[in-house]
């Protein structure tokens, strides 16, 4: 019996765990030398996750995969890193579709940071080849490409390349690149191709500015994240997560990205959302304010309606989705699962259930699949818009 029944529910957020070295399959052979000296990442499996993956291939350990879909995490859960056991999961899990993440790329390894500009594009190029064959087992499974902002010129090819390996959204970092904003006239080839080919550009929690170390030196003891380590996020870190993506949507919108390219539309995936209400009345304030700004009398609308027009959001399901959806527009939030990472919970769609509380049937449908579909455009496949046996009310 799959977890979801009698309704589609797409999930706008799902990943993969690939193993230590995966990358370095997909790297071209002339810069794996100088990618490992870079981020240190060497193609070595340390001995735990060896047993990981051999837990993989036993059969008693495998009559559990259904019982336990929702309770094995990271590297123990089913189709974590074995793209063949992932339509399996999908079957389980009753989905529609699923986005599918990296989980060690996320950053693309801070290449762009350290302004290593060639190695961040092979970085990128690697994750793309990787990404894509993942996915190509089950065309409900839709692959996600990763291009650098760092280099202009060379961002429309690779989105270019993405596309045609079969990715179905393109993910940049919702930090600023070095030396220029994400609005730089010089990437709107990127937005053009990007555009035309019916996908949605994604933003992802991982590509975002860190809070500064010396936040984090408070004069106590250091504290654990939920993982039990002091290298993820805590309840102080985790506010940073919104501000990127804040000054970066500021950036595209009032520079007129968002208008010069009115078919493209953004997604924020698993950065939260509360911020959302906030950020559209603040740049709505910011423009009545600044209204004799020449850019921002050639707005088509004000910000607020032009990120309803061309903006999706993943909440949290620790979050008040009710209000936000109630402060923002129905047209905006998604459903998530983050699976198989622990954030995700035992039972996602109870929690974004209870958090949609008092919301009406029609937002409850757009959340779960109506702005899904609308995000991912030609990236979704028509015959993937409801569940097998299903149609929309």
């Amino acid at each position: 019996m799959p977890y979801v029944e009698g309704q589609t529910i797409h999930d706008a957020d799902s990943h993969v765990m690939e193993l230590p070295g995966t990358l370095h399959r997909y790297l071209d052979p002339k810069v794996r030398e100088a990618f490992v000296e870079a981020t240190g990442k060497k193609d070595v499996l340390p001995e735990w996750f060896e047993k990981a993956a051999a837990q993989q291939e036993d059969p008693e350990f495998r009559a559990g995969d259904e019982a336990n879909l929702l309770l094995r995490k990271n590297y123990q859960a089913l189709g974590a890193f074995r793209s063949q056991d992932r339509p399996k999961a999908l079957d389980l899990f009753g989905f529609a579709s699923q986005l599918v993440f990296t989980t060690a790329s996320l950053s693309n390894y801070g290449l762009e940071e350290m302004g290593q500009a060639d190695l961040a594009v092979e970085a990128a190029r690697a994750h793309n080849r990787m990404m894509s064959e993942f996915c190509s087992v089950d065309r409900r499974l839709l692959a996600t490409g990763y291009v650098p902002l760092i280099d202009m010129a060379r961002a429309p090819e690779i989105a270019r390349e993405a596309i045609a390996m079969g990715c179905k959204g393109i993910v940049i970092p919702s930090r600023h690149p070095n030396g220029h904003s994400p609005s730089h006239i010089g990437l709107d080839p990127l937005w053009a191709v990007v555009q035309e080919a019916g996908i949605p550009i994604l933003f992802h929690v991982g590509g975002e500015e860190k809070m500064h170390r010396d936040y984090i030196n408070n004069g106590g003891p250091q504290v654990l994240d939920f993982h039990g380590g002091a290298e993820n996020f805590t309840s102080l870190t985790f506010m940073t997560i919104p501000l990127s993506i804040w000054q970066t949507l500021s950036a595209l919108v009032l520079d007129g990205v968002f208008d010069r390219f009115p078919r493209l539309k953004f997604g924020a995936i698993e950065l939260g959302a509360s911020w959302l209400p906030s950020l559209m009345r603040f740049m709505d304030s910011g423009a009545a304010a600044f209204g004799k700004e020449e850019r921002l009398q050639r707005l088509s609308a004000k910000p607020s309606e032009i990120l309803r027009r061309q903006f999706r959001v993943t909440p949290y399901p620790h979050e008040d989705t009710a209000w936000i959806i109630a402060n923002s527009g129905e047209e905006m939030c998604l459903f998530s699962s983050d699976f198989p990472h622990i954030e995700g919970g035992r039972n996602p769609l109870k929690r974004f259930n209870d958090a949609l509380e008092g919301a009406s049937d029609r937002a409850r449908r757009a959340f779960y699949r109506d702005n899904f579909i609308d995000l991912m455009g030609r990236g979704l496949d028509p015959a993937l818009h409801d569940a097998p046996g299903l149609a929309a009310a």
